[in-house]
């Protein structure tokens, strides 16, 4: 069955409707580019073009593309005109012209402030890339077909979304009139490679003993506390805590969008549920936390802890498993804490604040932080241990503490992790799993 060929009732293609952007994308609707992109489109049936692969595809439009171009005399060269089909592809089975961005595997962050103003972060540095949409209109088909592809919707009536594409990427999306400059979409992508603490030490995220000390808190099941800002890599350093877990834990995860990379092979994945138009349906976290508890987990994962399922959470690690993660949003360890304490009186306004602090000094063992810093390298700047209460007050230990000292002449940050060398007091914890002489050996190591 031959795929293309001029349909019948095909009407021109309007002004509105989603193309890719070329290079003269401010050009006049009578520009001899638009007028070739509107006549290759009219001979492409959809439904047979969507069924066909993207290789396919691409080389039967480059075929027409040749054609049209050379009936009405359009000097184009070869490199433009294959130019043109691979955007007339991305823009029918993609994601237009973000589709060369998400297939970059050196870009992490993608935020598009408008048609014409799309950033990129490569390396942990912020840039303005070269990449434009026609129009506002081709931002919103954009994020509406990614939203479609998981089930959801985003328009004026309901204009916030979050999703995740295939490839696992998290997707935000703000349409008008939230969105007072047209529709913005921020793309959070993670890296195709398996990202563990050999790998974070070439990076410079962290020295081998920092390394060794995290490798022993995943393997004797310490309950962990990863904390950090937006973009700081509580994700990754999650997904590389959770490589030592031993494969036969059963693993429960919750998040609002799917994002973890566990390797194990019995992990139960569970994600929350945004409310329909009717504003019913909802799952929230906490919904799912509670509903884990009956799952018979090992350890429960939680993708951000951000609101009063932070209680469950110290419930499910002060009742037997030992080993869970989550991530907060906060400046250092301390401030984690006292986020951890605000969330669940946002759940739990009854309980004394006291009452709060003890659960959460005997639920958590140990919190990192990590933190972008301004050379683009992600860091762990912190490591502290949770001791106790006295009185009112939880004590903490620092186990590392990376101190900036300067920077070389290409503007990376010179420093160096110092430990007090104290012994933990989950020690018991150790000595049971046979890690306890590991944990001081890496210690000793640093200065003081």
């Amino acid at each position: 069955m031959k795929p293309f060929g001029r349909r019948a009732e095909a009407p021109p293609v309007p002004a509105d409707e989603p193309t890719p952007a070329v290079p003269v994308r401010e050009a006049p609707r009578e520009a001899p580019l638009f007028r070739l992109r509107s006549q290759v489109m009219d001979r492409v049936d959809p439904a047979v073009a969507a069924e066909l692969p993207a290789a396919a595809l691409r080389a039967q439009l480059e075929a027409i593309v040749h054609e049209v171009a050379g009936r009405q005399r359009l000097e184009l060269s070869a490199r433009e005109q294959a130019r043109l089909a691979e955007e007339l592809t991305h823009d029918m089975v993609g994601y237009g012209p973000l589709e060369p961005l998400l297939q970059d595997d050196s870009i992490s962050d993608i935020m598009v402030n408008g048609p014409d103003r799309v950033f990129i972060e490569v390396r942990g540095r912020m840039r303005l890339s070269d990449v434009r949409f026609r129009d506002a209109a081709q931002v919103a088909n954009i994020a509406q077909k990614m939203a479609a592809a998981v089930g959801r919707r985003v328009d004026e009536s309901s204009p916030l979304l979050d999703c995740r594409l295939a490839d696992g990427s998290r997707v935000n999306v703000v349409f008008p009139p939230l969105a007072l400059d047209g529709p913005c979409l921020s793309i959070r992508k993670f890296s195709k490679k398996k990202i563990d603490f050999s790998v974070m030490v070439a990076n410079g995220s962290m020295i081998p003993q920092v390394a060794r000390v995290l490798e022993i808190a995943a393997r004797c099941r310490l309950n962990t506390v990863v904390s950090g800002g937006t973009g700081s890599g509580k994700t990754t350093m999650m997904n590389a805590l959770s490589r030592l877990i031993d494969h036969e834990e059963r693993i429960v995860t919750i998040e609002d969008a799917a994002e973890l990379q566990l390797q194990q092979p019995h992990v139960v994945r569970l994600e929350t549920r945004p409310p329909n138009l009717e504003g019913k349906g909802e799952i929230t976290q906490r919904d799912l936390m509670k509903n884990a508890l009956r799952m018979r987990p090992d350890r429960i994962i939680v993708g951000e802890v951000r609101g009063s399922e932070a209680f469950d959470m110290l419930q499910a690690m002060n009742t037997g498993h030992d080993g869970s993660i989550c991530t907060v949003h906060a400046n250092t360890t301390r401030d984690a804490v006292t986020r951890i304490e605000n969330m669940v009186q946002m759940g739990s306004m009854s309980l004394p604040p006291r009452a709060i602090r003890t659960q959460i000094a005997s639920a958590v063992d140990l919190i990192i932080q990590v933190e972008r810093m301004r050379d683009g390298v992600r860091r762990v700047s912190q490591i502290s241990e949770i001791c106790g209460l006295e009185g009112d007050v939880i004590t903490m230990n620092e186990v590392f503490t990376y101190n900036f000292e300067g920077e070389d002449a290409n503007g990376q940050l010179l420093g160096q992790y110092t430990s007090p060398r104290t012994r933990p007091g989950f020690s018991e914890k150790l000595r049971y799993y046979g890690l306890e002489r590991s944990w001081m050996d890496a210690l000793q190591e640093l200065p003081e």
